[in-house]
């Protein structure tokens, strides 16, 4: 097992286990994004790794998201390069050519949430364990990423209704709407990961690296397309009056 500072990397066979260690939420910020970076790089290149299982070392958290409280306090401009980055990091886990799955331990929202959009499989523990996207509710848009990817998975009427509540999701509501494909026992939900991403990591490599390019290619070229104008767009809301006033909000509960 390779430890990081915030995550640790693992080989079951042919599956790399990649897993969000950073206290109880999994707060994302910039040096969690580096290593995920890095990671998600390896297992890219690495040929002796076939798929990826992204999980949460408990099951409270999968992730929270943004680390709002540290997050508040930076720059524009730091922020500008902590967004970028994190927009960088999606789109690379999006379009890995390898069948990638999310173990949904616990509540995933915001960024959190993202992270599991960009997986090609979602697999969420039963009970009470929550998703929502609710930028809406801190005064900023979901990130366009989220948006093409959510759209795309349960259509127009449910990604409205997600989007513009930024309400939480219990895992029967969300199976329900299409936004994850099983509910598992807590206990069972890794190792039933891994055992179908094993599944899927002896498929036909070249023949599943085009299925997952036809799937996602026209996806990824519009978010490549508007990404710039996109995240300059969320830089600045995130910095408007309105957000600023219910970001503090936001903290005071964080």
């Amino acid at each position: 097992m390779n430890h990081y500072a915030f995550l640790s990397l693992h080989n079951q066979e042919q599956v790399a286990i990649v897993t969000l260690r950073r206290g109880i939420t999994n707060a994302v910020h910039q040096e969690m994004i580096s290593e995920l970076s890095n990671v998600f790089h390896h297992i890219k290149e690495d040929v002796n790794t076939h798929a990826l299982v992204l999980t949460s070392a408990n099951e409270k958290f999968f992730s929270i998201g943004f680390d709002v409280p540290t997050l508040y306090e930076i720059s524009k401009e730091d922020f500008s390069t902590y967004y970028k980055s994190f927009n960088q990091l999606w789109l690379d886990l999006f379009t890995i050519p390898k069948p990638t799955f999310a173990s949904i331990t616990g509540h995933a929202t915001g960024a959190g949430c993202i992270f599991t959009l960009c997986c090609d499989y979602r697999i969420i523990a039963e009970g009470r364990k929550l998703m929502s996207l609710p930028e809406i509710n801190l005064g900023v848009p979901v990130p366009h990423i989220a948006d093409c990817i959510l759209r795309e998975l349960v259509g127009i009427r449910y990604s409205r209704e997600i989007m513009d509540t930024g309400a939480l999701y219990n895992p029967q509501q969300l199976l329900s709407m299409g936004m994850v494909d099983e509910i598992v026992p807590a206990a069972k939900i890794l190792p039933h990961c891994t055992e179908k991403a094993i599944f899927m990591s002896n498929q036909p490599e070249l023949a599943f690296q085009m299925i997952k390019k036809n799937r996602t290619e026209l996806l990824e070229s519009q978010i490549r397309k508007h990404r710039v104008k996109k995240e300059q767009y969320f830089i600045e809301c995130w910095h408007s009056e309105t957000a600023r006033l219910l970001l503090k909000k936001a903290i005071a509960k964080f």
